[in-house]
């Protein structure tokens, strides 16, 4: 439990609007989203701003120093108190905001290489994968900067800083703390005048590249790395490219990934044997148990009917030539760099842990190695996606977005 606020928790919202076509984009400092949750806020927010849910995109940083609002099994509850008292009134009143303050705008666009973040699937000399430092492994190295200014008065608005890295530097701590995120958009904040926030992107196999070697440390090394991150994004930002005014364009579709069939029950029966102490288990131990008690309920109920794709509506907003393309998933860094080579935008940036959370979900090759973010795929549910979702999930989108 959290004892002290090393730095505030923050929201906010970014509104564009034009020619009848109008969305908001969000990105809040908590973990994940739970989707349910999700879903209630945007609702929430849709009906307070006169827009469908779909129009409302919430993003979360993935900090892993605030209040539980994923509900994950064997991760805890959600903390209702702070989501009604605090989380969702703050969240309203920026999307309020937001849509108050829209004025002509002009976007530029800035993107520098970073090393703020570090594949984190550490490969032990036996070949098992542990959470750690993995410098051969794939990282996204690019971190972009969008400014947007008023195109009349050329007064700053707002600078979005993307960039795919779990927010784990302070490690198993007592303090609430955007992690080093948080170091960054502060700086970048006051160096340049202008409001500024963090979207993550592609984190699903990424950690904080900290000196201690490791994935995880203290409230010390949130300081330490948010400096690094700091320095990069005001190199982003001096490295805007001219400001232009680009046309809004929004996306709506399916994601549409298909499941997998049940085990076999024997198999089943024999790993649910195997646990003596179930409810003692925690994190992914406890997932792994629910999911095989999933499998085992359906096999006794005679094994009904199943939804054999996961079917997730998705929005993507475009607006010049950059494309914001969110997924409820802790996505892999090699599918970041893949929808970036294949969009026809030029800077498409997607948003992991957006409008709710379905865990990870790795690229195909790495499933065989094993390991803690594709067990978390694996028994995400008693039918968890195929093995290929990954390609699956850029069909979808590049169908969605070149429709």
């Amino acid at each position: 439990m959290s004892t002290s606020v090393h730095d505030p928790l923050q929201t906010t919202a970014v509104a564009m609007s034009q020619g009848g076509e109008t969305a908001v984009i969000m990105t809040v400092t908590v973990g994940d989203f739970g989707t349910e949750l999700c879903d209630q806020i945007r609702k929430k927010i849709g009906e307070e701003l006169g827009l469908p849910p779909g129009r409302i995109i919430v993003a979360s940083t993935h900090t892993h120093s605030a209040p539980n609002v994923s509900g994950i099994e064997g991760w805890g509850d959600i903390d209702r108190p702070y989501v009604d008292g605090i989380l969702f009134p703050a969240m309203i009143k920026a999307c309020r905001a937001a849509v108050a303050g829209l004025r002509p705008a002009e976007l530029a666009v800035g993107v520098v290489r970073s090393k703020v973040g570090v594949n984190r699937r550490q490969q032990l000399p036996n070949g098992a994968i542990a959470l750690g430092q993995n410098p051969w492994g794939c990282c996204d190295p690019y971190m972009t900067c969008i400014a947007i200014r008023d195109s009349e008065t050329k007064k700053g608005i707002v600078n979005m800083i993307h960039y795919g890295c779990h927010g784990t530097a302070a490690g198993n701590n007592h303090e609430i703390t955007r992690d080093w995120s948080g170091i960054m958009t502060d700086r970048l904040e006051a160096q340049t005048g202008i409001l500024t926030a963090y979207w993550n992107g592609a984190q699903g196999d990424v950690g904080p590249r900290l000196t201690n070697g490791a994935t995880t440390g203290d409230i010390r090394f949130v300081e330490e790395l948010g400096g690094v991150a700091a320095q990069d994004a005001l190199r982003a930002w001096q490295a805007l490219g001219p400001y232009k005014e680009g046309s809004l364009n929004v996306f709506e579709g399916e994601l549409r990934i298909p499941r997998k069939p049940l085990p076999p029950e024997d198999q089943v029966r024999a790993k649910l044997a195997s646990y003596t102490d179930p409810d003692s288990l925690i994190n992914i131990m406890r997932l792994e148990y629910v999911y095989y008690k999933a499998v085992y309920d359906e096999y006794a109920a005679g094994c009904p009917p199943y939804e054999k794709e996961c079917v997730i509506p998705s929005t993507v907003v475009s607006a010049g030539d950059i494309a914001f393309v969110p997924y409820p998933f802790e996505i892999f860094a090699e599918m970041s760099m893949r929808l970036r080579a294949y969009s026809p935008y030029r800077y498409t940036l997607c948003l992991s842990n957006s409008n709710g959370y379905n865990a990870y979900l790795p690229t195909q090759d790495q499933i065989v190695r094993g390991g803690y973010e594709v067990g978390c795929f694996m028994y995400s549910s008693a039918h968890p996606l195929v093995d290929c979702a990954d390609q699956v999930l850029l069909d979808e989108t590049f169908r969605i977005m070149n429709r």
